[in-house]
């Protein structure tokens, strides 16, 4: 199958779906740039060799990165103070990739080989107890690597996928709800009269059973008798 432009480009992208580019992941980017929507140095992962490597996909000059976007740095890993975490799974929902494991009110983990260092766990922490760390000298692309790049889009798909099946199955529970609950309401309407008569009088019927057993319980002299 051939590769459009947008393709083309999300190859040479780090895939650290960071949204420091503007945009809330490396493909959205990458169909911008595309479009001429934007610049080819708004990738601060990728560093000054990620401009050139979308400089040679797409015939545009090699600039410095916009430190608008951020700055080239040492790749880092995200780290987890366990004494402190409190289970609220805001990171995971936040981890773009699925690098972080736990569960509700539990201590969660970084698994910091699928770590892109995108830093966007730590900002929703309540607790402060999430620290990215420089786990390389290396920067930009130098840090990084193809294989590594290939894994990340790979899980950021997978998550996608699964965001998108898991809102589809509650969006069909809740309309199923709305659904039966609706139903009940239009078999309550049209309902003859001589049905809703029938329904009243097992209504009063159970009242009077209950007031009966009220006023037993309370010692009524009248229910003695």
């Amino acid at each position: 199958m051939t590769k459009t432009l947008a393709d083309l480009i999300e190859d040479q992208l780090p895939q650290t779906q960071c949204t420091k580019c503007g945009y809330p992941a490396c493909r959205p980017y990458a169909e911008a740039i595309a479009r001429g929507e934007a610049e080819i140095n708004q990738c601060p992962p990728g560093g000054i060799e990620g401009v050139a490597r979308l400089s040679s996909v797409t015939g545009r000059p090699v600039i410095p990165i916009n430190p608008a976007n951020g700055v080239e740095r040492p790749r880092p890993v995200a780290f987890i103070d366990e004494s402190l975490c409190i289970g609220c799974t805001l990171c995971i929902q936040a981890c773009p990739v699925d690098a972080i494991t736990g569960a509700a009110k539990q201590m969660h983990t970084i698994l910091p080989s699928l770590c892109t260092g995108c830093d966007l766990c730590v900002a929703p922490c309540p607790v402060d107890c999430i620290a990215m760390v420089p786990v390389t000298g290396e920067t930009g692309w130098a840090a990084w690597s193809q294989p590594a790049a290939d894994a990340a889009r790979e899980r950021h798909d997978f998550r996608t996928e699964r965001l998108r099946r898991e809102k589809e199955e509650n969006d069909a529970r809740l309309a199923a709800k709305a659904l039966e609950k609706m139903r009940a309401v239009t078999a309550e309407v049209t309902n003859t009269p001589e049905e809703l008569a029938e329904k009243e009088r097992k209504r009063a019927i159970i009242a009077a059973a209950m007031e009966r057993a009220r006023l037993k319980a309370a010692g009524n002299p009248h229910d003695k008798a």
